[in-house]
């Protein structure tokens, strides 16, 4: 019973960071004014990046770099793949919702046909989309007497730190704020919104590949991209609105919603649930009819951003 609670707590938190980073990664793009419903894609692209990253650093590379070099890629690939959404949100005025939206299915299918494209090149028998980090993952994991530590978990918590200081206490911040809130208003006191939103998008990018290479390393060895991320880039945005665009509450509701996770992974370890002859599926389902719930009821509650989702016109006042 005690190694099935530190493995039903292990996954609570690595799920839960997962989700406070992307869930993070949204909330400065919403504060930016632009709302980036395309974090699945994201995650993908990232989660890409790093493996592909992992894949080919040469034998013989230290752990330290492993974890440094592959942070890195998922970081930036999950930057660049958001500036799509940039160019077309903030430059061309496009539907926000709609390229999020796009960008979601497009991810998913550039990772496997990128990944397919690569496997068959090095054997043309391979047409899998899978890459394998075996020997690579190693590195990212610390055990403690039986809790596996994953490095990204402290990278995490850095990052929601920094994310709350950076929000709140900064200039910067506080001109990405007001750029969501009144952008005719940050204007006209000399703030470039379209620099300050593009700002947003990009640190939402960084944060949505990061959380994109901590998904697919969680628990196992090798990823086929076709799965994608299994629907958690909108279980963050669910996060992120149940935390009311607040790092610190953001981080409270990936924990409750990291333990429902974390619970579809361990139940058949619990007796008491066995007993109760639910089907698997409805475990694997429970996070996400858990989002469903708590959206329903405090969805009314919360106060997004005035201007997000509203392209910026200088002109207009």
């Amino acid at each position: 019973m005690r190694q099935l609670m530190v493995l039903l707590i292990q996954y609570t938190i690595l799920f839960a960071c997962i989700l406070m980073l992307v869930a993070l990664g949204g909330c400065f793009s919403e504060h930016s004014g632009v709302i980036n419903l395309g974090l699945e894609g994201i995650m993908v692209m990232g989660a890409m990046g790093g493996a592909l990253m992992m894949r080919y650093l040469p034998a013989g590379t230290s752990g330290f770099m492993i974890v440094v070099l592959t942070i890195l890629a998922a970081l930036l690939i999950g930057l660049l793949y958001a500036s799509l959404l940039a160019v077309a949100a903030i430059h061309f005025k496009a539907d926000q919702t709609l390229v999020g939206t796009a960008m979601n299915i497009l991810g998913t299918a550039a990772a496997t046909v990128i990944v397919k494209s690569i496997n068959t090149i090095s054997n043309p028998d391979d047409h899998s989309s899978i890459v394998q980090y075996i020997e690579e993952k190693k590195a990212f994991i610390v055990n403690i007497g039986g809790f596996e530590f994953n490095w990204l978990m402290l990278v995490a918590v850095l990052i929601l730190i920094a994310s709350y200081v950076v929000l709140y206490k900064t200039k910067f911040g506080l001109r990405l704020m007001a750029c969501g809130e009144h952008p005719q208003a940050a204007d006209s006191v000399g703030i470039n919104v379209y620099k300050m939103r593009w700002a947003g998008v990009l640190i939402s990018g960084a944060l949505g590949g990061l959380g994109g290479i901590m998904y697919i390393t969680a628990g196992v060895s090798e990823w086929k991209f076709e799965y994608g991320v299994a629907g958690f880039g909108f279980l963050s945005l669910a996060v992120m609105i149940f935390g009311k665009w607040k790092p610190q509450n953001i981080a409270l509701a990936a924990v409750l919603f990291g333990f429902f996770r974390a619970l579809s992974n361990v139940y058949f370890g619990f007796d008491f649930l066995v007993s109760l002859n639910i089907p698997s599926g409805v475990y694997n389902m429970l996070p996400y009819i858990v989002s469903l719930i708590v959206l329903a009821f405090t969805s009314k509650r919360s106060s997004a951003p005035k201007a997000e989702g509203i392209p910026y016109d200088k002109g207009a006042r």
